[in-house]
């Protein structure tokens, strides 16, 4: 082979290489950030292609579940019901104001979902107090305004003991109890459920395809992980609802 056409064949086989090595190094850069950022896992096909799959129905006994009736009064002494929420997809939980451990995770967890939806009116939070003798609605409405809680369909409700405790375990299959022995004298599980524009709760199935039903509020998005390696859900959640207000 002439000299020169080896030359030539040894430049090219140089140039090759020094593209890949370039492009080596950039996809190396772009891999270490999104490590960094945390996106990886949000952003692979797998996950994709989770979080299109629509939402399931929480079935119990055949029938899918749907938020009883209620009416009790929220921070701005306002009597709301069930049916002021219809039309919305809204999140609930069980708490209290004097909580010393879970709730205020809770509670900012829930502002960084009204901020994130801010611009959609037909999204809401209902906020049940399992401690009613204290949370009136004045201290219901301290403690919004302690916390950033502006959108006009989150309530902070309150209302008759038995009632909240019925549709906490009744309605929603919720711990909620007096207790002692429990910080703040009150036991609660710290769950979300939400719920749909017809009133329905809805969830999407966990890794073995079971539903999952609830959404573990005590976990922010900071944290990731919580002492027991559970994954926060908080950005599930999110995805979630997007979903629901997507649907007619």
């Amino acid at each position: 082979m002439p000299t020169g056409a080896t030359n030539k064949k040894k430049y090219n086989y140089v140039w090759v290489s020094a593209v890949i090595l370039v492009f080596g190094i950039f996809a190396v850069r772009e891999i270490t950030q999104k490590l960094k950022e945390g996106t990886v896992v949000e952003t692979d096909r797998m996950n994709i292609g989770r979080a299109k799959t629509p939402l399931g129905f929480v079935v119990s006994n055949g029938q899918k579940r749907k938020v009883p009736a209620f009416s009790f009064v929220n921070q701005d002494s306002i009597t709301i019901t069930n049916s002021d929420y219809l039309g919305k997809v809204y999140v609930v939980e069980f708490f209290f104001t004097t909580c010393p451990t879970i709730c205020p995770i809770m509670t900012q967890n829930l502002v960084e979902l009204q901020n994130t939806f801010k611009d959609r009116p037909e999204f809401g939070v209902a906020s049940f107090t399992i401690n009613p003798r204290y949370d009136t609605p004045s201290v219901l409405k301290a403690y919004a305004a302690k916390y950033g809680i502006e959108d006009e369909d989150w309530h902070l409700l309150t209302g008759t003991k038995e009632a909240i405790y019925k549709l906490a375990q009744e309605g929603f299959y919720i711990l909620a109890n007096e207790a002692e022995d429990a910080p703040g004298g009150f036991e609660h599980s710290g769950m979300f459920a939400l719920v749909d524009k017809n009133g329905y709760i809805r969830s999407r199935d966990d890794e073995f395809g079971n539903p999952l039903i609830y959404y573990r509020g005590t976990i922010t998005e900071k944290q990731g992980v919580n002492q027991d390696g559970e994954a926060q859900q908080i950005t599930m959640l999110k995805e979630d609802i997007q979903k629901l207000l997507l649907e007619d």
